[in-house]
């Protein structure tokens, strides 16, 4: 499966989806599970659902991945023609600093540029190494022949245009992928490829699983809503952090006990253990102190169901993120072994 799934991967974060302005890959990911013959419903807020029938309907499962990312909006035009940024999502300016990026107008032309401090020039400003990058400092200088806020306004640029930052997506010789935008793509690849295998292998899972494309989760409210009142059990599929006081690496799938939220179910984490020792399956447990999940965004929706939360190691969240191959075959197995499992009240 991982290597479908590596190529899915290098597809999504080559397509622009920073949360508010998901459509374009909505679609994408729409027409390739149509294609596969599978029930598909996109809900208002422009969230995928896939039904994928199993012998007990009576009792479901629902797994998200979110395929929204971070990004920026344009806050203002500057005096001498360059943007200043909003942020999207939780991160920092220094992990783009540097960083290619495109300008996507109301009217749907597009602009490139480069994410830069304004006083990166060492030549000219004696503060480069040290002047705080935060929203008045950092700016995007486009690539177009402007210099002043008028010209770059005839350009078609205004406040509220959305920002994406280039993927630069590589996978290396060693099995590394390297790429923004991992969180949470990676996971989305990771649903497509099961979904290809068990309609070419005719698998049929125990209980019918809904499985929920979200495209709000970087602002907390991704997969909050639509699940249906036979769900009992909920899997976010999404990355395991990586850092000081982790157990999580680039080799192992992450099963998380507690977020920013809270513990996540007890029973059912226990059980994705347990398959992981059944199968061999290389694993870690942690606490992801700084972290939301679609899950703990659908327990404070008040859903009534036991939530866990699943994913590969991914070196430098919300920044030039990387993972390996061995960390994407344990979560796919997981998933897979996890799926094709009994609900831990039927044990």
């Amino acid at each position: 499966m991982t290597n479908q799934t590596i190529e899915w991967v290098k597809y999504l974060t080559n397509i622009p989806s920073p949360t508010g302005n998901t459509s374009k890959i909505i679609k994408e990911i729409k027409k390739i599970i149509s294609t596969l013959g599978y029930e598909i419903h996109e809900n208002n807020k422009g969230s995928l659902i896939v039904t994928v029938d199993g012998a007990d309907s009576r009792k479901q499962r629902f797994v998200t991945a979110h395929v929204d990312t971070l990004g920026a909006m344009v806050r203002a035009i500057k005096l001498d023609g360059r943007l200043k940024m909003d942020l999207i999502g939780g991160f920092r300016y220094n992990a783009i600093e540097g960083e290619y990026c495109t300008i996507h107008t109301s009217k749907g032309k597009t602009y490139t540029g480069t994410i830069l401090l304004h006083q990166t020039s060492v030549h000219v400003y004696e503060e480069a190494g040290t002047a705080e990058r935060n929203q008045v400092n950092m700016e995007i200088r486009v690539d177009e022949k402007t210099r002043n806020k008028e010209e770059t306004a005839q350009l078609g640029i205004g406040v509220g245009d959305f920002v994406s930052f280039d993927p630069r997506t590589e996978v290396t010789e060693s099995g590394f992928i390297k790429s923004r935008h991992l969180d949470d793509k990676v996971s989305v690849a990771i649903l497509i490829t099961f979904l290809e295998k068990i309609k070419r292998e005719n698998i049929k899972l125990p209980y019918t699983t809904q499985l929920f494309i979200s495209n709000n989760e970087e602002i907390g409210y991704g997969g909050n809503s639509n699940i249906s009142e036979k769900v009992v059990e909920y899997l976010a599929v999404d990355m395991g952090a990586i850092g000081d006081d982790q157990q999580t690496d680039e080799y192992s799938v992450s099963i998380c006990v507690k977020d920013s939220s809270g513990p996540y179910h007890y029973l059912l984490r226990k059980q994705l253990t347990n398959l992981c020792i059944e199968g061999s399956i290389p694993y870690r447990l942690d606490i992801y102190p700084f972290y939301g999940s679609d899950a703990s965004a659908a327990m404070k929706a008040g859903a009534d169901v036991r939530h866990a939360l699943i994913g590969a190691g991914i070196d430098a969240s919300h920044a030039y993120e990387r993972t390996h191959l061995a960390s994407i075959t344990a979560t796919e197995k997981l998933l897979e072994s996890y799926l094709l499992s009994s609900m831990i009240d039927s044990l």
